[in-house]
């Protein structure tokens, strides 16, 4: 059953239009702007009935808050107004409202609107999901590309996607990071995780496929990688403004070899200048390269590995993603095992 969240400051009302609602859908009652923007991040109603005139904080307010708020601009909004006047209607029109309805309410108007726009939403998703797979299935192709120019052909890219995805939940778990971390956060990263190398579509075949160590010229060279993609998908980002994960693609290109200590590249960025993404995809990407077959070397086991990552807590990663690792360090191990027998 979809669920409506109805704000307005008058008992009456309230009591009104719930009635109206009984049977046909479920719904929330609060009775303040601030109410319903704590409502809408605990329980993400489908659809928000929102008075325009309320003291303390009016709808005009509230929903330039919710429309700001990543994991709330989605929820349609409909304005309830008691206001006749052009004025008021060209002002939530403006804020991002879908609708007008005038107060006092008719049950037949009000239904009939309701099923409209959950309609109209419901088609949006679907395109927008639509949209996204299709995005996210030429990012990944892309990627693999690249990877196998590099020789890397057991799915290092889709893998540390899969890694970004298991650290971020246990960070979520823990309460790490409360600030900068979110399910829709790290939904973004997880989706800009492949992209991570991209850049290296830009380094010789000769350096990515030397078998023996690089010199330095050579390793100057790989590691303008890192520049490179996070250029390439800031113009990318430029020109489609609305595939937010690309930002996120753009911080982890330019930051996933960043250490901790202020020795990585290519800025030698340090401790939480590096980007949070930035900061995840280190340790995953790390911790496939070790694990993984390359033409340098064979992967290692993952006691090794778990090892190496365990002991640049501090130094290379930050010591708190290494923290969250050594509790999901399992998951790594089946993803990687997943991989090699599809």
């Amino acid at each position: 059953m979809k669920e409506i969240l109805v704000v307005d400051d008058n008992v009456t009302s309230l009591k009104q239009i719930a009635a109206f609602l009984a049977g046909s859908y479920g719904y929330f009652l609060v009775r303040s702007g601030a109410e319903a923007i704590s409502t809408c991040a605990r329980e993400c109603p489908d659809i928000i009935l929102l008075d325009v005139e309320m003291p303390d904080m009016d709808g005009f307010e509230t929903i330039r808050i919710l429309k700001d708020n990543p994991t709330m601009s989605h929820i349609p909004v409909i304005f309830l107004t008691g206001n006749q006047d052009n004025a008021t209607e060209a002002a939530g029109l403006k804020f991002g409202a879908r609708d007008f309805i005038r107060k006092p309410v008719e049950k037949d108007i009000l239904l009939h609107r309701l099923g409209l726009h959950l309609d109209i939403a419901g088609y949006q998703a679907q395109l927008e999901n639509s949209v996204q797979t299709m995005t996210d299935s030429l990012a990944l192709s892309i990627s693999e590309l690249i990877e196998c120019r590099d020789e890397n052909t057991g799915g290092h890219v889709a893998r540390t996607g899969k890694y970004v995805k298991t650290l971020g939940r246990e960070l979520l778990a823990r309460g790490s990071y409360a600030d900068e971390l979110s399910g829709l956060a790290l939904e973004m990263m997880a989706r800009a995780a492949p992209l991570h190398d991209i850049g290296k579509i830009a380094v010789s075949d000769r350096i990515l496929l030397k078998p023996g160590s690089l010199n330095d010229e050579e390793f100057a060279a790989m590691k303008r990688h890192a520049a490179i993609g996070a250029e390439l998908l800031e113009k990318m980002y430029e020109r489609t403004p609305s595939q937010t994960y690309l930002k996120y693609a753009v911080m982890i290109a330019a930051s996933h070899h960043e250490k901790y200590n202020g020795r990585g590249y290519p800025k030698g960025l340090s401790g939480e200048d590096i980007p949070l993404c930035g900061r995840i995809m280190a340790v995953a990407d790390v911790y496939d390269a070790l694990v993984d077959n390359r033409v340098y070397r064979k992967g290692m086991s993952y006691t090794e590995a778990f090892r190496i990552i365990t002991d640049g807590r501090g130094t290379q990663f930050d010591p708190l993603i290494v923290d969250a690792f050594e509790s999901c360090h399992l998951e790594f191990v089946s993803a990687k095992d997943s991989g090699q027998r599809n």
